[in-house]
């Protein structure tokens, strides 16, 4: 594993152990070089995803770009960061047992929808207003209003 610090291509693994889900292996690692610490995490990759854009452009799936998203939705809510890894689990997860190695984007869009209803519904809200596309203030309030109604019941 290269070292981030000085890009040196060796380092030596101090101290394995499982995450919180069990989903992944979190590695502290030491740079023969630098002598620097870092952590990486070891995931297990099914399949190979193809992410299909609505303009029909394809990229492969990447669990960082999803996290960054979700995380954006979060900002500054009292979320703890276990039940983020949770939902980012289960989304990749979901995705790789679908038996698709293709996936629109749109699937991945409501998915992280429903997880963030279930989360958050502030972080719900500003998901949607950015893959829903609200334009004007009208579109906050329409939605709003749509998640008050579906608490209510």
């Amino acid at each position: 594993m290269r070292c981030p610090f000085c890009g040196h291509e060796d380092s030596q693994v101090k101290d394995s152990r499982p995450t919180e889900d069990g989903a992944s292996i979190r590695r502290r690692r030491q740079c023969e070089d630098c002598g620097a610490r870092f952590t990486t995490f070891e995931r297990v990759q099914l399949r190979e995803l193809t992410v299909v854009k609505s303009g029909g452009g394809r990229e492969a799936f990447d669990r960082a770009k999803l996290e960054r998203s979700v995380s954006t939705a979060l900002r500054k809510r009292p979320v703890a960061q276990e039940r983020i890894d949770k939902l980012l689990s289960s989304i990749q997860r979901q995705l790789e047992t679908s038996g698709e190695s293709e996936v629109a984007a749109t699937t991945i869009g409501e998915m992280v929808m429903n997880g963030l209803k279930a989360l958050d519904p502030v972080a719900y809200i500003r998901f949607a207003s950015v893959y829903k596309d609200f334009r004007e203030a009208k579109d906050f309030e329409d939605f709003a209003g749509t998640v008050k109604e579906a608490a209510k019941e």
